[in-house]
């Protein structure tokens, strides 16, 4: 296999599919000083300088909150650099990966979503991610769009990271207990893209989900976190569950963000770990970083 560009390196994502990629599989990773993502001449001019076997695109504005008033950078970001990737891709004869988010449903299902369900994004943030799935699928029909949610890891910002953090601030601390969803390791997220491009030159192409296994609402996932963390000797704070309206943000968020993976298991053999695990995993990480 030739090499993989990699956009969005240093992303939770980019940077854990560059750490656990197999040793025979090269990823290369622009830094930003190197690859401007509104620059669609030089995206395009990137996936014309090598015989890449695929593109990943996990770059992504993610600021919820501040993309309701970021309209154009999140649009940019999320929706035309992905039209440019796909068509520059599309062009080359290779495959693209697209990174996309639970964003892009309302919440209001009483299950868990399905690849094929209607799409119904509340705010910017899933507009946009939305619109870079319809350009990628539109652009190039050698695609993979992966749907994941509630991305946590040892790196970057995270709720992981950021509950130990106010747990070692504060006695008390209050967390949504009524939005469900599934969460889900960044790196099994790598360990997943990694396992698509060693199948992906025969396909099946499409849209699929990958979270890790099982649900949870906020707080429970607080509780895990700090359930792990009290086996380090951690302090635990007392965690008490709010409503999402006690916790008014700029974007709304979808009440129910729970992802099947019954078609990435059937076509692909990918099977996710439960979520506890995965998060026990991440725990024991920055409780080590944080000791040494």
């Amino acid at each position: 296999m030739g090499p993989i560009l990699v956009t969005g390196g240093s992303g939770q994502v980019g940077s854990a599919l560059l750490r656990l990629a197999p040793s025979d599989m090269e990823m290369v990773a622009p830094g930003r000083a190197e690859l401007d993502l509104a620059d669609h001449a030089a995206l395009t001019a990137l996936v014309q300088s090598r015989p890449w076997a695929a593109v990943v695109n996990s770059a992504a504005y993610t600021a919820v909150d501040r993309a309701e008033h970021d309209v154009v950078a999140a649009w940019q970001t999320n929706a035309l650099a992905p039209a440019a990737l796909a068509a520059a891709t599309a062009a080359a004869g290779i495959p693209i990966i697209q990174l996309s988010t639970d964003y892009v449903f309302d919440g209001s299902a009483p299950g868990f979503y399905e690849e094929q369900d209607p799409v119904a994004p509340l705010g910017v943030y899933g507009a946009s991610k939305e619109g870079g799935e319809q350009a990628v699928r539109t652009a190039n029909p050698r695609h993979i769009i992966l749907r994941t949610a509630w991305v946590v890891s040892a790196t970057g910002s995270n709720f992981v990271k950021t509950m130990l953090r106010l747990g070692a601030e504060r006695p008390e601390l209050r967390v949504v207990a009524d939005q469900d969803g599934c969460p889900t390791s960044a790196d099994d997220i790598a360990r997943t893209i990694s396992s698509i491009l060693g199948q992906l030159q025969s396909g099946p192409y499409g849209t699929y989900h990958f979270v890790n296994a099982g649900e949870a609402n906020w707080h429970q996932l607080a509780e895990a976190v700090f359930a792990r963390a009290a086996r380090h000797g951690r302090a635990t704070p007392s965690i008490l569950p709010i409503a999402t309206s006690d916790y008014p943000t700029p974007a709304a968020r979808p009440a129910n963000s729970r992802l099947a993976t019954a078609k990435i298991a059937r076509d692909f053999g990918i099977r996710p770990r439960p979520w506890q695990v995965a998060v026990d995993e991440i725990v024991d990480a920055l409780v080590r970083e944080a000791e040494e």
